[in-house]
């Protein structure tokens, strides 16, 4: 049987507004559901925005999302809205970006985000995906972990892409299209015989990255990168 995802999300987003009310404030869908990328074993990535959040919440909300179908792929975010202001704005420039909305909107509960947010985006990603692969090469050797890396690369090049252009590409096809050789060639899961070469070229790639988006690097070639979500909320700083 094909699976409804709208219907499903209906049956979410009527299970949540049982439990909280009118403390819900947003209610989206991210990963591969959201960018109409995924397989009948795709996770669904749900995102729930309250009022507030503690422990005895969690615990309602893990008791009202029980008997929905599916419940196994669930995963997500769960989150208090004066948490989600006062966020990492790099992190939510993804995060604004990748999340699709069906009940509420995030600009009101998001902080601006600039363009050296998006620029710390693409460092703290490559960053992370460096450690991740050299760690992988000297130890594991694992092809599954320089698959999950290659996965993960393509948010540091979505990220790297807005900051170049302006333009936040969502679905992988797209992005491809946008990407050089090189950097297309990245995101191509590896063979067993190539987890040398990959991981090589994965290495030079993240590295060059990360000296050019250090906080010293080069400027933003676009300015229209800056505010990519609507500056609905001041930064948390100047609250």
């Amino acid at each position: 049987m094909d699976f409804d995802l709208q219907a499903w999300m209906q049956a979410f987003i009527q299970v949540v507004q049982e439990a909280f009310a009118e403390r819900v404030r947003f209610i989206g869908l991210q990963g591969s559901h959201a960018r109409g990328e995924a397989h009948a074993e795709s996770d669904l990535d749900v995102v729930v925005i309250l009022d507030s959040l503690n422990a005895t919440d969690i615990a309602r909300y893990r008791e009202a999302i029980a008997p929905l179908p599916h419940r196994a792929r669930m995963c997500g975010f769960l989150s208090d809205a004066d948490v989600l202001r006062c966020w990492d704005r790099a992190d939510l420039f993804q995060f604004y970006h990748d999340t699709e909305p069906y009940f509420g909107a995030l600009e009101p509960l998001l902080p601006s985000i600039a363009a050296a947010d998006v620029r710390r985006a693409v460092h703290a990603g490559a960053c992370a995906l460096y450690h991740a692969c050299c760690h992988n090469l000297t130890h594991a050797r694992s092809l599954p972990t320089l698959h999950a890396l290659q996965k993960n690369l393509r948010f540091v090049l979505q990220a790297k892409h807005f900051a170049q252009t302006g333009e936040y590409l969502r679905g992988k096809a797209a992005l491809m299209e946008q990407l050089s050789p090189s950097e297309s060639a990245l995101l191509i899961p590896a063979k067993e015989d190539a987890l040398e070469s990959v991981s090589g070229a994965l290495l030079q790639f993240l590295g060059e990255t990360i000296q050019h988006y250090s906080a010293d690097g080069g400027t933003c070639a676009n300015e229209s990168c800056e505010n990519p979500a609507p500056a609905m909320v001041a930064p948390c700083a100047s609250r």
